[in-house]
């Protein structure tokens, strides 16, 4: 009778490490996908100043919209390094529609267009948005997954005493959603 109260108190307590160790994975998974937004978002914010420098040797007369694009970009760093959620979906609307407009804007500048650095920076952010909006999804499936596993027995038995914490999806309003193809922009 005494060994098989130990196998189960081994077995019991087998289980639990298993539950704990599950949870902890799980949560580093969150920080592993806000990691790799994190990365494209510093990569497209070291970008972003090229591309207004380059617009600026063509498009003197279009500062208001330079402008907007470099308070955006500084919106977006802010947000970023805070981790703020809440924030960085407005910055990164108002990035994009900043963006937007630059991009809508260089149409009116055939030289600009036609400018090699232009069309590599215009190819380098298009591909980081494409992969922020891959990286956000994987985040949120990250998110989703730690905040069930968090929520479900038996896992809620371990995650309230050890404090383990449920994370924000990653929101943005269904324009700011839309990636930006500008390649589309300068078709025509």
């Amino acid at each position: 009778m005494g060994l098989i109260f130990w196998i189960v108190v081994v077995v019991a307590v087998i289980y639990l490490i298993s539950q704990y160790n599950g949870l902890v994975e799980v949560k580093n998974g969150v920080s592993k996908a806000w990691a790799n937004i994190d990365v494209l978002l510093k990569q497209r914010h070291d970008e972003l100043p090229k591309l207004v420098d380059t617009c600026k040797q063509y498009m003197q007369h279009e500062q208001v919209t330079l402008e907007k694009v470099i308070a955006a970009r500084a919106q977006v760093s802010n947000a970023r390094e805070a981790h703020n959620l809440g924030s960085l979906g407005q910055a990164e609307g108002a990035l994009r529609s900043g963006l937007g407009q630059l991009f809508a804007l260089a149409e009116s500048y055939p030289d600009l267009k036609a400018n090699e650095q232009f069309l590599h920076l215009q190819s380098r952010i298009s591909g980081l948005e494409n992969a922020i909006a891959d990286r956000r999804e994987f985040y949120n499936d990250s998110v989703n997954i730690n905040n069930v596993r968090i929520a479900q027995f038996p896992g809620v038995l371990l995650a309230r005493p050890f404090n383990f914490k449920a994370f924000d999806l990653l929101k943005f309003a269904a324009e700011e959603l839309r990636d930006i193809d500008v390649g589309q922009r300068f078709k025509g």
